[in-house]
């Protein structure tokens, strides 16, 4: 299956940079190029792709506004880019429905993972990123927990736990010592019920909500915290 792509950037040569690197891949198309924002929300209209690589900042319509418009009207992945490594931007992409931030930094060989990561349906941060990220939610006063997780049953609230120590769904399973499929359908039904597009916006749900406790580590994780969550490692 081929994964169809749409670059945005306002810088020509970034861009086309971009989509040379994708577009030689033998399983990535790039299908449309586009320069600011509204373009590029009209280029995913037109050509239906399932990922779209924009940047934070462009002219018109900057990447933001532009993930916000491409997750609310299509089935579009989106994957940020940015030279800035800003908490602002971070937060304000993912809550846009982003399911991925990378710094143009990037290494050839990250930015095609990430396309391919982000098009199965699955999300990734920069490490750098992903460990601010945790940090900025479990600094603070302790929260009580959230009434939105009223929906959730006692074996869906663990699974939520498990997410938030960036547990896979093989390890999910293996914790709750179910099959992988039961393991799968538990991490679908969390997200379905809280309305929440992939894995990284369930961990930012754990700690707004007051599952995890603010400051502390998510029941069984690592007090060390010396390692990047695997939803932000390769």
């Amino acid at each position: 299956m081929t994964i169809r792509v749409v670059v945005a950037d306002d810088q020509e040569l970034v861009r086309s940079g971009f989509a040379l690197i994708l577009d030689v891949q033998e399983d990535i198309e790039v299908v449309a190029e586009a320069g600011d924002g509204a373009a590029a929300l009209e280029a995913v209209r037109r050509h239906a792709p399932d990922v779209a690589l924009l940047d934070i900042r462009m002219p018109r319509m900057d990447g933001i506004e532009a993930c916000r418009a491409i997750s609310a009207a299509s089935a579009c992945r989106t994957l940020m880019l940015t030279t800035f490594d800003a908490d602002e931007y971070v937060y304000e992409a993912l809550h846009a429905g982003a399911s991925g931030f990378l710094l143009k930094d990037v290494r050839r060989d990250d930015l095609v993972h990430a396309v391919r990561v982000v098009a199965a349906g699955e999300a990734l941060l920069a490490p750098s990123v992903a460990r601010r990220l945790v940090e900025q939610y479990t600094s603070g006063g302790p929260r009580r927990t959230d009434p939105r997780l009223d929906v959730l049953t006692a074996r869906e609230r663990e699974t939520l736990l498990l997410l938030a120590r960036g547990l896979s769904n093989a390890e999910i399973a293996a914790e709750l010592v179910v099959s992988d499929h039961t393991a799968k359908t538990h991490v679908g039904n969390v997200l379905a019920k809280l309305g929440l597009r992939d894995r990284i916006q369930a961990v930012i749900c754990a700690y707004e909500t007051g599952l995890v406790t603010p400051g502390a580590p998510p029941a069984g994780g690592d007090p060390g915290g010396g390692a990047s969550p695997a939803w932000a490692r390769r």
